[in-house]
């Protein structure tokens, strides 16, 4: 058992504080919205407390998951905030996805503070957090600081990996959304193109999925495409938000990304037309 602390009950970080519990972890729990903390406690073995310091106070490892860098720093600085309470030797992980450059702050800032800092974007999606079965990407300057986090981040993931120093977490996550945004875009022209076509959809990715076309995005969203049903969690104002640090990063690191730059502007095109709070796979809406 470990002394866990988890700062942001959102859609993922409650299920997420959920399966600490499950694991035998002694959990304590903050959020902005006092009432959902209340909620959490109310149903999990574990306790709820007003601030992020005295959630930090009590534990040894420290989970945040909110929305932004802006967020991050609420939480994590300040007299108020996780590093004001953790104990030296004590670890911060942070699920957020924000920039590299966050990461980076927060490495120098936990480490002047005697705490280790593992920088851990997760991909899953609602589901995944609700299911245990979340992909975590880590950056971490201290090995042996991201194998006492690995221990408690599997409480909620199905594969956890370090994949360098501070920061390598949230670059890695940018890889990762720059994939799926275009297999969205892809994805959103072929089954836009098979229906003006006059193919059944369902007979369509029953034989396509099958091959080098296949992804997970074609199996558990091409139908609801279909039908423009876009209410399955990851919204499209937080895929914006995740380009717009791919963009960023790619500017500072002379990289080209001319399809995500694309993308983002298509995504922005849905926004328009009201689908700020439609999920990534509304992408079709606007061929349509």
């Amino acid at each position: 058992m470990t002394r866990v602390g988890f700062v942001g009950l959102g859609v993922m970080g409650y299920p997420m504080a959920g399966h600490l519990v499950n694991a035998g972890h002694d959990v304590s729990v903050f959020n902005r919205s006092p009432d959902k903390a209340g909620k959490w406690a109310q149903h999990h073995v574990g306790r709820a407390l007003p601030t992020p310091r005295e959630v930090a106070a009590v534990s040894d490892v420290v989970m945040v998951c909110v929305g932004n860098d802006d967020d991050v720093r609420s939480v994590v600085n300040g007299p108020d905030g996780v590093l004001a309470g953790l104990n030296k030797g004590g670890i911060l992980v942070d699920h957020t996805t924000t920039s590299a450059t966050l990461a980076r702050e927060l490495a120098v800032v936990a480490a002047a503070a005697g705490v280790g800092f593992v920088d851990a974007p997760v991909s899953g999606g609602q589901a995944g957090a609700e299911n245990g079965s979340l992909t975590v990407m880590c950056g971490a300057n201290d090995e042996g600081v991201y194998g006492r986090a690995r221990e408690v981040v599997m409480s909620y993931a199905r594969a956890c990996e370090r994949l360098g120093g501070a920061g390598s977490g949230q670059l890695a996550k940018m890889v990762n959304q720059i994939c799926i945004a275009g297999i969205v875009e892809g994805l959103s022209e072929g089954i836009n193109f098979a229906q003006r076509a006059g193919l059944d959809i369902e007979q369509l990715i029953g034989v396509i999925s099958q091959g080098a076309a296949g992804s997970w995005q074609m199996v558990n969203r091409s139908s609801t495409m279909a039908r423009n049903e876009f209410d399955f969690g990851f919204a499209v104002e937080w895929m914006r938000k995740d380009l717009g640090f791919c963009l960023d990063e790619a500017r500072r690191n002379d990289t080209r990304l001319p399809l995500i730059e694309l993308v983002d502007g298509f995504y922005a095109e849905v926004e328009a037309m009201g689908g700020r709070r439609w999920d990534t796979s509304s992408l079709i809406a606007r061929l349509r």
